[in-house]
């Protein structure tokens, strides 16, 4: 096997979960992880070098020492940033997160400047244009993960409403990561059935607002974290398609330039994933009440990205 090296920066749940999930599966070759908790990123590549043992994974699992262990990495996944807490506004998570991201990114920059970025960090969509504001590579280089996690949440929530169908649905959001998001319902089908045969208008409404909280519904629960099970799959399903140059299309955040009649802001839309990263972006054809959405939504993710240019890159 040719050399698939892939690192992730922000070794907490999420970031954990996907090196062991990519290093049991054998999706590709080495594993670097990188986290300013020394101890902890040590035990984590320990762990999961262990476990990929016992999958009997080709996988090798180590922990970087420094940024120079990024060095000829093909995707570069970061997780880096914190929570928001009690107290503290929007805009205080967006300039700290911001201030986070600036540091992982130096080392990026410097030590693998041809790998595929993905950003997992919240807020994503904000996060994504601060990459690429201080990487300044090609959009087509950064990536955010959102819309598969959004889908596969609302595939969840058709799955319970219906009672049946599960493996088989396929689900769309498109927009900002976030309250914003516009599940598109016609574009979601089961077996290849139609969303609007299968279930009432009231059924399908409360799908549509159960995804949109389907994040907050996990925090709630959780009480003192927030999910990563289904992120991580999600990005492990982008590492793997870009990896292996699969063509596959998922619904992934990324700058738009003028597709949707949108320019110089980042949102989620369908994009061909492959060598290249951003291989094409798929424009899909909205009704007007979707077009209204999609634009409140991107509207969302430009107030953010305001207060980034202003608070941040003066």
């Amino acid at each position: 096997m040719e050399n698939k090296k892939v690192g992730i920066i922000g070794v907490g749940n999420v970031g954990s979960t996907l090196a062991y999930s990519l290093a049991s599966r054998g999706i590709c070759s080495s594993i670097v992880l990188k986290d300013i908790r020394e101890n902890i990123v040590e035990a984590m590549a320990l762990d999961i070098s262990q476990a990929a043992n016992s999958a009997k994974s080709h996988t090798i699992v180590k922990a970087a020492k420094s940024g120079e262990d990024l060095k000829d990495c093909e995707v570069i996944v970061i997780t880096a940033g914190i929570p928001r807490k009690p107290g503290m506004s929007r805009d205080d998570l967006l300039l700290t997160n911001a201030k986070i991201m600036q540091a992982v990114l130096e080392d990026i920059k410097k030590y693998a400047p041809n790998s595929k970025i993905i950003i997992v960090s919240n807020p994503l969509d904000a996060m994504v244009y601060a990459a690429l504001k201080i990487l300044k590579f090609p959009r087509e280089q950064v990536i955010g993960m959102a819309g598969i996690l959004d889908s596969a949440r609302m595939s969840h929530f058709i799955c319970e409403k219906l009672g049946y169908g599960a493996g088989q649905i396929e689900s769309s959001v498109m927009g900002g990561h976030g309250d914003a998001m516009v599940p598109l319902v016609n574009y979601s089908t089961v077996a290849g059935v139609a969303l609007p045969e299968l279930l009432s208008k009231e059924d399908i409404e409360d799908i549509v607002t159960k995804t949109k909280n389907g994040g907050l519904q996990i925090v709630k629960l959780l009480e003192t974290g927030s999910a990563y099970y289904a992120p991580a799959h999600a990005t492990s399903l982008m590492v793997e398609a870009i990896l292996y140059n699969t063509k596959k299309i998922y619904p992934c955040s990324v700058m738009l330039d003028g597709e949707y009649d949108c320019k110089n802001v980042v949102s989620g839309v369908p994009v061909m994933l492959g060598a290249n990263g951003i291989e094409k972006v798929i424009e899909l054809k909205l009704d007007k009440e979707q077009k209204e959405l999609f634009a409140n939504s991107v509207a969302s993710v430009q107030e953010l990205i305001d207060t980034l240019d202003e608070k941040f890159f003066i």
